[in-house]
């Protein structure tokens, strides 16, 4: 045992703006890994590790579930690696190329995102306040 848990969880209890500046971070970051990863690599990497400090901060970890959740769902849209790109690109007519699912899902990549800012900077529109 090494303690990499601790020296994590030191590090972002000490990212500035406390509460927020950890949200608004993390959800970076689920984002971008999203581009890359699978969302269940997601879960099981990041999610035990920034558990236990958005508890520390007094976050509402249902809340949180969601945010995660939601950004996960995003990612799941976005290329590189959007997965639900490929499959629509498998059930797509021939004439479709996949820069035309690229382009087609951007709008709604823009309605996810807006989504997820609006649930992180208005928790209590959506009875989590």
């Amino acid at each position: 045992y090494t303690g990499g848990d601790y020296l994590v969880e030191e590090w972002m209890l000490q990212i500035p703006g406390e509460k927020w500046g950890f949200l608004i971070i993390t959800m970076i970051v689920i984002l971008i890994l999203g581009f890359f990863i699978d969302f269940v690599e997601i879960c099981f990497i990041i999610v035990p590790i920034i558990a236990p400090v958005a508890e520390l901060l007094g976050i509402n970890m249902t809340w949180f579930a969601i945010l995660i959740a939601m950004n996960l769902q995003t990612s799941f849209l976005t290329p590189p690696f959007g997965f639900s790109l490929f499959y629509l690109k498998g059930v797509a007519p021939a004439g479709v190329t996949t820069r035309d699912i690229y382009r087609g899902v951007m709008p709604f990549i823009a309605i996810q995102i807006l989504v997820l800012a609006s649930l992180l900077f208005f928790p209590s529109f959506y009875g989590m306040g």
